[in-house]
């Protein structure tokens, strides 16, 4: 089972330092399972990211590398899925949540249902995700009229239901909130409604607590169908904290300290919270696990589970290494691409007004490379770009730009970002 937070921070949950906000039901997951410290989603926003955590392919090899500007169509999604590997295995399968590829209308090549999902609900595109009480949802290829629901309880409750129907049978469930995306709303402020901070920062924090809730329902609801002990439950976000609709992400330090926020290419901006629980698989309840690994390692953990075959040329490697005890994960680098039309305050602050440029990153062992193109080329000339390199052992939060120190270091990294990107036509 998949449940992926939208725009939650890697610090936002007591489990990775968070004080403000609880989150006891996460916390006992990672408490009892293993929590992953250097973990990554596929990019700073959330389409390319979903993106390649379902295909395990990286931005600069999957089809879907940004988030569509306004008047402009969504990406599809057209490369093979965990989901379609699970579902190969004779597994049932089941998207509950936001989607967030292709038009928002069935019989098309990137809807959830053409792409290994036996069963549906919830947004399409990943606009209609902002409306929290929306007029309609897909149920498969169906439009189901909503009146003054909430739509993620509404998910979470569909959630439980297909546990329950589906625990006679080996099943998969990617369940996609869109807790706790911007704007704030929620029915209920619960125990934050008397802080003294914005409606913004309340609705925030009642939002994380309440995802809180619903993976306590879920995980009750594995335990009531005693299929628990031979679950696989991975909770991420797909990528940083947002600043967005008056939240203040300082307010709860939601980046646990690192630099940037949704939007960035440095750490705060990409690096998520991944917390795995297995008692079949978890060799040692409570482990930390620092080693870097990606999203886009989700498929090839699927296919190891379920004994399918994982397509050649993705960049996915299985995290079941790391879970067992038995070894690394195995990565020689990651990788990172942005182009995004829009940036916030101190999402800009952060990279020094360069937000709106495209940009791209390499992790390989301790040290990271960031570089900024001058302007929405990628093709621009290497001389023409600004780059970056950290330490990230001993600067976690990317203050000492070491690229003119080690400058043939931040070239073999650079060598990497050329050599990672895949030109395609619908680039």
């Amino acid at each position: 089972m998949v449940i992926l937070a939208d725009d939650l921070g890697h610090g936002q949950l007591g489990g990775y330092g968070q004080r403000t906000i609880r989150t006891p039901s996460l916390d006992r997951l990672a408490a009892e399972g293993v929590r992953f410290t250097g973990a990554y989603g596929g990019a700073p926003v959330c389409a390319p990211s979903r993106a390649a955590m379902l295909t395990g392919r990286h931005t600069g090899h999957g089809m879907v590398r940004e988030n569509p500007a306004p008047g402009l169509p969504q990406s599809s999604l057209t490369d093979l899925t965990f989901a379609e590997l699970a579902r190969s295995a004779g597994y049932r399968t089941a998207c509950i949540g936001k989607w967030g590829f292709g038009p928002d209308t069935p019989g098309q090549e990137s809807h959830p249902l053409q792409r290994g999902f036996d069963r549906f609900e919830g947004y399409l595109t990943h606009r209609k995700a902002h409306r929290y009480r929306p007029t309609q949802l897909w149920s498969g290829t169906r439009r189901v009229p909503m009146k003054r629901v909430y739509a993620p309880d509404l998910f979470a409750e569909q959630a439980v239901e297909f546990i329950r129907s589906a625990r006679h049978s080996p099943f998969l469930l990617y369940f996609a909130t869109n807790l706790p995306h911007a704007p704030s709303t929620v029915p209920d402020l619960g125990r934050y409604r008397d802080h003294p901070w914005s409606e913004a920062n309340r609705g925030h924090a009642a939002q994380i607590t309440r995802l809180d809730r619903h993976v306590k329902a879920i995980m009750a609801a594995l335990h009531e169908s005693g299929v628990a002990d031979h679950t696989l439950v991975l909770f991420a976000s797909d990528n940083g904290a947002h600043e967005e609709k008056g939240v203040d992400p300082e307010l709860f330090r939601a980046g646990g300290g690192l630099r940037g926020y949704k939007r960035n290419l440095y750490e705060g901006g990409i690096r998520v919270p991944l917390i795995a629980w297995s008692p079949s698989i978890v060799a040692r309840p409570g482990t930390t696990v620092s080693e870097p690994v990606a999203l886009w390692d989700l498929p090839a953990t699927v296919a190891d589970l379920t004994g399918s075959t994982l397509p050649a040329g993705t960049d996915s490697r299985s995290l079941l290494p790391a879970l067992t005890g038995s070894g690394k994960v195995g990565h020689d680098f990651l990788y990172w691409y942005r182009r995004e039309w829009y940036t916030t305050r101190r999402a800009n602050a952060a990279e020094y007004g360069r937000g709106k440029r495209v940009a791209e990153a390499v992790r390989r062992g301790r040290w990271k490379a960031v570089r900024f193109a001058p302007g929405v080329d990628r093709e621009a000339p290497d001389s023409e770009w600004e780059v970056e390199l950290y330490n990230l052992a001993t600067d976690p939060g990317e203050r000492r730009d070491l690229a003119y120190e080690r400058s043939d270091l931040a070239d073999e990294l650079v060598g990497l970002m050329r050599d990672s990107w895949m030109s395609h036509p619908s680039v």
